[in-house]
């Protein structure tokens, strides 16, 4: 089913059932996300220059170790170097999801970190594949959507309403960037990042706006996104059929083995490393609210590479008994730091759940916390 054909041919736009959930379902997760970052970056977690930039230093070093690692493991085996960029990407609704289901007590920094950090990395992977795994990129197409998001970027700026003027722009925008050769949620995490997130000040005697047409649009799509799109993408678009045979040579061929170990200890390495090393020599510094702890655990969380990996393993292999062998490495790669992220996240949300419970103690029930009557060390 996921390989039926349907769409308007004329307008490039006949794709399989597999190509719409990828390049349309995913591109409303896509929005929503870059709403999300925006609120984050302009009121939120990483609204000052130095929190939000070690996000973005983490997911350069996530995206660059994985790879020079690919290159050494495959190097020293003897195998190809065509798959250097498979271990680059971080799957963010997989990612994200898997946080989300374990978060009972953690931080809101954790999240705000790995949503820049997941949404930096894929961005990055895309203009991999557009730079280096694309030979067809159709720069008017591409010049339609850069016009496009202008346009939309001056709509907002001039604070114009209406979801007539946005959703025949916004549709536009994502069919040319489809027809430019680049991945199409790009205009999703573009648009999202336009959008306003605070509300309009300014109303020129129009009723003033209770939200910010971002918030808007994350209350109206989120449930489409999270309920609709993402599960139907996982179902469609990243079903992949691996023999028997495949997942026993994973850990034998150099290709392979060089994925496994980008995605499990390289996303760890660079992510980590990279926080440290900004925090250490640059001014950038880390959320008062997070522990070097919880970097580790997103790291190992940044390692579900899982679906972008997996497009790219098949540009990069386009032998079907190669990419079958990579799409295997993906799939036990993401399982692997899945597993791992899992065991790592559980045990920091029961630590802040403890620290929860002991800050909000009240064995002698006078609605004041035992924590804020204890008397000081060395009291009479």
């Amino acid at each position: 089913m996921r390989d039926t054909h349907f769409g308007i041919g004329a307008l490039g736009l006949d794709l399989s059932v597999g190509h719409w959930a990828a390049d349309g379902l995913l591109t409303v997760f896509f929005l929503v996300a870059g709403i999300e970052l925006k609120r984050e970056l302009v009121a939120g977690e990483l609204r000052t220059p130095a929190a939000a930039a070690l996000p973005v230093v983490a997911a350069v070093c996530g995206m660059a170790v994985p790879a020079l690692l690919y290159v050494a493991v495959a190097r020293t085996g003897g195998g190809s170097l065509s798959g250097w960029a498979v271990p680059m990407a971080t799957d963010i609704a997989f990612a994200l999801a898997v946080l989300a289901v374990l978060s009972t007590h953690l931080p809101s920094a954790m999240r705000a970190f790995l949503l820049t950090l997941a949404v930096v990395d894929d961005l990055g992977a895309i203009l991999v594949i557009a730079l280096f795994f694309t030979s067809d990129l159709n720069l008017l197409a591409l010049g339609g959507a850069v016009g496009g998001l202008v346009l939309f970027y001056a709509l907002q700026r001039l604070r114009v309403r209406g979801w007539w003027w946005y959703v025949p722009l916004g549709i536009a925008i994502w069919a040319l960037m489809y027809n430019g050769g680049v991945h199409a949620t790009v205009a999703g995490v573009a648009m999202g990042l336009i959008l306003r997130a605070t509300p309009d000040d300014d109303t020129g005697g129009r009723k003033p706006e209770q939200t910010s047409p971002g918030t808007r649009t994350e209350h109206l799509l989120r449930p489409f996104s999270a309920g609709v799109a993402v599960p139907l993408f996982a179902l469609f678009a990243a079903g992949v059929s691996v023999s028997v045979s495949s997942m026993g040579e994973v850990f034998t061929r150099p290709e392979p083995l060089g994925v496994i170990a980008g995605l499990v200890i390289g996303k760890i390495v660079g992510i980590f490393a990279g926080t440290y090393l900004a925090v250490r020599f640059t001014r950038a510094r880390l959320n008062p609210d997070l522990a070097w702890a919880d970097v580790f655990a997103l790291a190992a969380l940044a390692g579900i590479g899982f679906t972008v990996s997996l497009l790219i393993g098949e540009l990069a292999f386009p032998d079907p008994a190669q990419a079958e062998h990579i799409k295997a490495a993906v799939l036990a790669g993401s399982v692997i730091a899945a597993l791992l992220a899992v065991l790592l996240v559980k045990r920091r949300d029961r630590i802040y759940r403890r620290l929860f419970e002991e800050e909000n103690r009240d064995d002698d029930l006078d609605g004041v916390p035992d924590i804020y009557q204890r008397e000081p060390d060395g009291a009479a």
